[in-house]
């Protein structure tokens, strides 16, 4: 028997070859210039503020290297240990507000079967309008002396009070994102096998076992995805409480974010600044890793 001669490897065909080089070749030219942005205005601010973290930097003059002192000022100030509070405060109030009435407004619009758009469109309204008209508004009515509370005849300064400036902030904050969660929340009840619901009626389940047994869970991804933005939220809280307080009166209002703002361009330490940045990146970092370790857990299942 004769054997067969070896088949000699097959070559690639150069004209294939070319042409998706061509074709890799023109997609980088088009992310080039994107690249190229992303270095200059995300990669480059980036790593300078690494390099100021670690300097006594004011801002406008030259910079001395100071190693981690401010890292170590940061973690023995007692007005971050301050501003750290008043961001749990704020996340506690941002998770609990907002969540329960954006449930019970989604719940409510899934019974609706009538104007349904319409009240969709107004659950919408707060969040589409812009912080600073919303901020500028709220702060006109929590006026002591022309706002809703003068009308009233309880001229309380809501924002002016060191133990309730905190709080008014947040509850401006709680209508502004309540109806944006609503929509998202209605948005998962729509996936809800409504084959579930059935089953439940058969079984005898009145509307809050339903609820309870069906929606919560069948909406338990997108929950778990907005406890997680919830905390981001929170520790990048700035403009509502920057607009209507400052972080006043007595600092009775600063979180982390505001903090450092006054301290890069009221107090002139923009190198403290960056080290208060930076941390709170790492702590963000750190959440967005606790959230895919969670995932990978089927914590969301």
């Amino acid at each position: 028997m004769t054997s067969m001669p070896a088949q000699a490897p097959l070559r690639a065909n150069p004209a294939r070859t070319r042409a998706r080089l061509r074709r890799g070749l023109v997609g980088w030219a088009f992310l080039a210039p994107l690249l190229i942005l992303n270095v200059l205005v995300v990669l480059g601010p980036s790593l300078a503020t690494v390099y100021y973290s670690f300097t006594d930097w004011s801002g406008i003059g030259p910079a001395t290297f100071t190693g981690f002192a401010n890292y170590t000022h940061a973690f023995t100030d007692p007005a971050v240990r301050e501003a750290l509070l008043h961001n749990a405060i704020w996340f506690v109030l941002f998770l609990t507000v907002p969540m329960v009435f954006g449930l019970l407004g989604a719940h409510l619009l899934n019974q609706v079967r009538r104007f349904q758009m319409l009240f969709r469109a107004l659950f919408f309204i707060p969040y589409i309008t812009a912080s600073v008209v919303n901020a500028a508004v709220w702060k006109m009515l929590m006026s002591p002396d022309s706002g809703i509370g003068h009308l009233l005849g309880t001229d309380h300064a809501w924002l002016g009070d060191p133990s309730t400036s905190l709080y008014s902030v947040n509850f401006v904050v709680d209508w502004h994102w309540w109806g944006f969660l609503a929509v998202i929340f209605f948005a998962a009840m729509q996936g809800v096998d409504a084959q579930l619901y059935d089953a439940a009626k058969v079984d005898g389940a009145n509307r809050w076992q339903q609820f309870k047994s069906v929606t919560l869970p069948g909406i338990r991804p997108t929950m778990v995805f907005i406890v997680l933005m919830t905390i981001i939220w929170s520790l990048k809280a700035f403009d509502y409480i920057y607009i209507m307080t400052h972080g006043g009166p007595a600092h009775s209002s600063d979180v982390v974010s505001t903090l450092m703002y006054d301290e890069a361009f009221n107090q002139y330490s923009a190198g403290y600044a960056a080290a208060l940045g930076l941390s709170m990146t790492v702590v963000t970092g750190v959440v967005l890793a606790v959230y895919q370790y969670l995932r990978r857990r089927g914590w969301e299942e």
